[in-house]
């Protein structure tokens, strides 16, 4: 089982959801950076669960514990391992469905792939191992503050209603983390009537990093928006990433998709960026522009037929503590993949460029 990702900055991670507990190694930080355990919990309470009636009420504080890598509240550039211990693990709901293949899940692939799969909570495969990405990318984010980088994640669409007006600052005035306040009530509401149904709701997130130098990222097999998208592709209930224009550049004309260059205030930019700020693998100054499409959670209480183990034909409802949208939860950790891929590659540059 592969459990780790990055190249220079590099995160190694372990735990299940019904564990102990959740833990991750970052190696490949540089030293002397400013680091705390709050810097990693404000992160972490961005996607902590029982924050509203809107997601699943799994009571967890998430409250993190760094065991190395800091001394005198910097970083040393030795491995910093972090741990957040499970507190409100409920395995009883699991208990019947042990020996059934829920539909959406990964229960059967599990179990083809090892012989073995941890039914609790989902074990390995649970979105609760994102836990860990997100205090790997508090680390990033810092990192990245440094160089004035900005990264943010917003919820676009939800069952099909689109924010139309982005305002950035508005993402965290709402339960649903989208720019578009008129718009996230409107998804609110979905979201508890899909809850009400049983049932669940899947939308887009748009991820926007901001100041990014030109030149990060590699031509061939380590291109910056590759590597983007096997991060975000990472992120569990994630089924598609499109950069820029993405799809769009189907239906444009060469005239059209083409991003004209110029020069402003000494500085070369592009008039639009349907390239989303990446041009032959390499970042080019625009902003970096990302989505995601996330499905809806698989995890309903509505009546599903499957089957079991031996084959068996069986009917079954989800039951337990579950997202009727974890798109809504998932921003952040879209922006800490992002994070972690971009200062990857910031540390890649330096040792082309010292």
């Amino acid at each position: 089982m592969f459990n780790s990702f990055g190249n220079i900055f590099r995160i190694t991670t372990s735990g299940e959801s019904h564990g102990r507990a959740m833990t991750v190694i970052v190696d490949g930080v540089p030293p002397n950076i400013e680091l705390s355990e709050q810097d990693i919990q404000k992160e972490l309470d961005k996607r902590r669960p029982g924050q509203s009636n809107i997601v699943t009420p799994r009571a967890e504080e998430d409250k993190v514990e760094i065991l190395s890598g800091i001394f005198d509240g910097k970083t040393t550039g030795a491995p910093i391992a972090m741990i957040v211990r499970n507190k409100d693990a409920d395995s009883s709901k699991y208990e019947t469905l042990k020996d059934v293949f829920r539909p959406g899940h990964a229960g059967f692939t599990y179990t083809e792939k090892y012989g073995i799969y941890d039914y609790k909570g989902g074990g390995r495969s649970s979105a609760r191992e994102t836990l860990n990405w997100v205090a790997a990318g508090a680390i990033a984010k810092k990192i990245l503050s440094q160089k004035k980088i900005k990264v943010t994640a917003y919820v676009k669409e939800l069952g099909g209603i689109k924010a139309e007006k982005i305002n950035l600052d508005d993402i965290r005035k709402n339960p649903v983390n989208c720019p578009d306040m008129k718009a996230a009530k409107k998804m609110e509401a979905a979201i508890l009537k899909a809850k009400s149904e049983n049932n669940s709701l899947g939308g887009i997130i748009e991820i926007i990093s901001e100041n990014v130098p030109a030149g990060l990222g590699d031509p061939v097999f380590l291109k910056l928006e590759a590597q983007l998208a096997y991060a975000l592709m990472s992120i569990n209930a994630v089924k598609g990433v499109e950069i820029g224009a993405g799809f769009a550049v189907a239906d444009m004309k060469g005239s059209e998709c083409n991003d004209l260059f110029e020069k402003k205030s000494g500085k070369i930019i592009t008039k639009t960026n349907n390239s989303g700020g990446i041009l032959g693998g390499i970042s080019n100054g625009m902003p970096i522009i990302a989505r995601i499409a996330v499905k809806p959670t698989s995890s309903i209480a509505q009546e599903q037929e499957t089957i079991d183990i031996h084959g068996k034909k069986r009917k079954i409802k989800v039951e337990g503590r579950h997202d009727p949208a974890v798109i809504v939860r998932a921003t952040v950790i879209a922006e800490a993949m992002t994070s972690i891929v971009l200062v990857d590659a910031l540390l890649r540059q330096r040792t082309i460029t010292g």
